[in-house]
């Protein structure tokens, strides 16, 4: 028998304590939880150790492990080693960036991740970075990781046909695993996976769904074998990369081969239209200077791979940033029967919310991204911004709402995501469109993978807060506090995967 038993802990009330079952009133009153073999066994006052190890919570609050719903692990594994230019805010400041790392790193090539350049006055040129750059390659991703600005001297390198303008969408995807040319490293290894880990675990975390690109699961089992297998992770695929986890026999839930229990298969991810800042996500109306954006796939493609999913039982997850690509993909999900996500769902008509809720559809949500595209979305959807991130409906429609941040687009921080969801603004912001946010309880909710409180028969998946998450105030003073919160100890299947204590 392995286990521990913790005393004298708080549990948080954010949900049932079991299915059907009313909240607990008594969870503000320290109590003791014993979890044996990797399950939470017993929840009550004065429990007998019985042999196992005790640790002393003093009274901080403890919640079920929270999840990242969508991670691209590779990407933001290898973010560490890029150049940060999430903070730049024109052309200028990243071509200042760009010639301090030249400068500061000689020979090498300059991979950056983060500006965001549908607001900038000057525009990101090629020509601009072959003369600043001389015969180094710069290859500078933008911040929703769907197009790149690469001088030439990359282009050559990525087997790229010359030209001046980005690199976008379906070719950039195709382009990203090509960069090990550059740089030498994927960000696959398993040191960089196991660091990434170690860092979410600091924050509470205890489960990824990873829908990296072109990921194959036949590298999962060297990276357990090294110690990645840290925390819980679903391993998505993509329609590319389809055959050989099909070959496999892999259906979701299912663990990977020699992975042990913690690797599991997740979703098929499907990438049905583009992003906001490249104007491609796909809309009902057209934008602030003409387009609609574009449909990655077509109906009849999306429904063959839906169904295909289904048949082989996979969930999916469809990336739909647009309504009009949320829309073509509930007509999908509605005619296949297949089980999964919208991811994003960034703009939505009420009707489809209401859709989502009746067909069992999840909105699998990313609330940091509206930090970054607040003013874009003014500038090119400002008949529409009541209908983005569109959470209120969601939750009030009865739609399964789960967060994530899409890391490395935004930071794997959960407390981030929820402090967004909450005040939706930065700290010095008037809230955007504050009829849509969630209580603190809702995003926290959100954020446990449906675990609710800390209850019997669940996982031993937990996080001891140093904070009370649940903070009293206004919305701004309540994401004040949850931005700050870190854990002092992560369990996951029962052992211990960080601690302070």
């Amino acid at each position: 028998m392995s286990g521990f038993l913790l005393r004298r802990t708080r549990l948080v009330p954010v949900g049932p304590t079991a299915p059907g079952a009313a909240p607990r009133r008594d969870l503000d009153e320290p109590l003791d939880v014993r979890v044996v073999d990797g399950q939470v066994h017993e929840v009550g006052t004065g429990l007998r150790a019985e042999g196992l190890p005790e640790v002393a919570a003093d009274g901080r609050w403890l919640v079920p492990g929270l999840w990242d719903q969508h991670v691209h692990l590779g990407q933001w594994a290898m973010a560490a080693q890029r150049l940060d230019l999430t903070t730049t805010r024109s052309r200028q400041q990243v071509l200042d960036q760009v010639a301090e790392r030249l400068d500061a790193v000689a020979g090498l090539p300059v991979v950056g991740w983060g500006h965001r350049p549908a607001t900038w006055s000057e525009p990101p040129t090629t020509a601009v970075l072959d003369e600043l750059a001389g015969d180094r390659a710069v290859v500078l991703i933008a911040g929703d990781g769907h197009h790149a600005w690469l001088n030439r001297v990359a282009m050559r390198a990525l087997s790229l046909a010359e030209r001046e303008g980005m690199v976008s969408e379906g070719e950039w995807f195709a382009t990203y695993p090509r960069l090990v040319r550059l740089v030498g490293t994927d960000g696959s290894s398993p040191e960089a996976y196991l660091h990434a880990m170690r860092v979410a675990a600091t924050r509470g975390v205890t489960g990824l769904v990873d829908l990296e690109f072109d990921q194959s699961f036949s590298a999962w089992p060297a990276r357990v074998e090294a110690g990645a297998a840290l925390l819980r992770v679903r391993v998505g695929a993509y329609v590319d990369t389809l055959d050989e986890f099909a070959a496999a026999g892999m259906q979701t839930g299912q663990p990977l081969p020699d992975c042990g229990e913690l690797v599991t298969m997740g979703p098929l991810k499907i990438i049905s239209d583009g992003s906001l800042n490249t104007r491609t996500a796909w809309c009902c109306r057209e934008y602030v200077g003409g387009g609609h954006g574009a449909a990655n796939i077509s109906a009849s493609g999306l429904h063959h791979a839906l169904d295909h999913a289904r048949r082989s039982g996979l969930e999916v997850a469809v990336h739909a940033i647009g309504d009009a690509a949320v829309w073509q993909a509930l007509d999908a999900f509605e005619a296949t029967g297949v089980h999964g996500s919208i991811e994003h769902a960034q703009l939505v008509r009420r009707v489809d919310s209401r859709r989502m809720a009746a067909l069992g559809v999840r909105a699998s949500v990313q609330p940091a991204h509206l930090l970054d595209d607040r003013l874009l979305t003014e500038t090119i959807w400002p008949d529409r911004t009541e209908r983005c991130f569109a959470l209120r409906w969601f939750v009030d429609d009865g739609v399964d709402v789960v967060l994530g941040s899409d890391a490395p687009v935004a930071p794997l921080d959960p407390w981030l995501a929820m402090a967004a969801a909450v005040h939706r603004g930065e700290p010095h912001e008037d809230a955007w469109h504050p009829e849509h946010h969630l209580t603190v309880a809702e995003a926290l909710a959100a954020s446990t993978d449906g675990q609710g409180t800390v209850a019997v028969g669940h996982r031993a998946d937990l996080a001891l807060l140093d904070t009370d998450p649940l903070p009293a105030g206004d919305p701004v003073e309540q994401a004040r506090v949850l931005r700050g919160v870190r854990s002092d100890a992560t369990w996951v299947a029962g052992d211990l995967v960080h601690s302070e204590l």
